[in-house]
């Protein structure tokens, strides 16, 4: 199937999560079920070009999380929540399938990968922002609360440059940028309640110290975590030091970066065939 193809069979549809919450989600290609798990500020849009990619040779899930696109929300958030969101998914493709998260997506996938054991075959985690030493500043744990209050005062923009500053360690010229781009700018804008989401759901990972791998007991899955080799040094850091406690296998992606899974996602493929089709549930 070439990506012309699939992308012509790619279906819409939604399901219900445990809390009532409608999510929306598109289904493309044939084979062994993948999900994709978005980043912050970004919707299935943002990972439509990599889905096609896979579906000449999978199933896969490309949905809103909570909060985005066409999907619902709800008055109040956990990471359960966000994991109910995904069983469902799963459940309603079949009852198991492999994820895959970038960024704070890799770890929401991480987190529902232990949560699910049984439901996910394998999970691929793409730059997961874990700080564990002093090669970047920590994320305050209080940064959750302070966008919260800016989304609350009705100042979403400056909550989305606020996360991109703090949490992302952007430059102030990379945000003035981002904010003449206009459609763009507005999309993330209308996504602003959900930085609070992904501060919450990395919080305890970017403090700049060790890594506790208590989160992941549970995790059973085959894991990938892969990097870029244009990755900050703090993603190399921080990925090597995942692997070890999660006991997954490690890859760097020559030439890639942060933002590849949505810019150049060709360049994932190869790692992604390879441990999707050959490594064994």
């Amino acid at each position: 199937m070439t990506k012309h193809d699939s992308a012509r069979t790619r279906t819409e549809d939604m399901v219900v999560s445990a809390d009532g919450t409608p999510i929306a989600f598109e289904r493309t290609g044939n084979g062994p079920v993948v999900v994709l798990v978005a980043q912050a500020l970004s919707d299935r849009r943002d990972n439509r070009r990599l889905g096609e990619l896979l579906a000449a040779s999978h199933t896969v899930v490309n949905y809103d999380r909570r909060g985005r696109g066409a999907s619902g929300d709800a008055a109040t958030w956990a990471i359960e929540r966000e994991i109910e969101d995904l069983e469902a998914l799963v459940d309603t493709c079949g009852g198991k399938a492999a994820l895959f998260g970038a960024s704070s997506g890799a770890v929401l996938a991480l987190d529902a990968a232990a949560a699910l054991p049984g439901k996910v075959s394998h999970v691929v985690a793409y730059e997961p922002p874990i700080i564990v030493d002093d090669r970047r500043l920590p994320v305050p744990r209080e940064l959750a609360d302070r966008l919260a209050g800016l989304v609350r005062a009705d100042r979403a923009s400056e909550a989305v440059r606020e996360f991109h500053r703090v949490a992302l360690g952007a430059p102030p010229f990379m945000v003035m940028a981002m904010r003449l781009m206009v459609p763009i700018w507005r999309t993330m804008v209308a996504m602003a309640p959900t930085t609070v989401y992904d501060a919450r759901l990395c919080a305890g990972l970017q403090d700049g110290v060790p890594l506790d791998p208590a989160r992941w007991d549970a995790l059973d899955a085959p894991a990938l975590v892969l990097v870029g080799g244009k990755g900050e040094p703090f993603m190399q850091s921080g990925t090597e030091a995942l692997a070890s406690a999660i006991d997954a296998r490690r890859e760097t992606i020559p030439g890639a970066h942060h933002g590849t899974p949505m810019m150049k996602p060709a360049l994932l493929t190869q790692a992604l065939h390879s441990f999707l089709t050959v490594s064994k549930s």
